[in-house]
């Protein structure tokens, strides 16, 4: 598989992931943390918004993985 097949795929999964992860953690958060204290709410949010970066630094990295000839 060339750089660029790569590369094209890893950018439709990197939207694609995110775009499922945003909403799943958005209904999440508005189905059990909704009404609860607001440190709460602010934990739930800053692990939710980190928690996607582990899955998209494994994307990235394969993405510029080198290329076997």
């Amino acid at each position: 598989m060339g750089i660029r097949t790569r590369k094209f795929i890893g950018v439709i999964a990197t939207v694609t992931f995110l775009t499922a992860y945003s909403l799943a953690a958005m209904a999440v958060g508005a189905v059990w943390f909704m009404g609860q204290p607001a440190w709460l709410q602010l934990g739930y949010y800053v692990v939710a918004g980190l928690a996607w970066l582990p899955a998209v630094m494994a994307i990235i990295a394969w993405m510029a993985r080198p290329v076997r000839q």
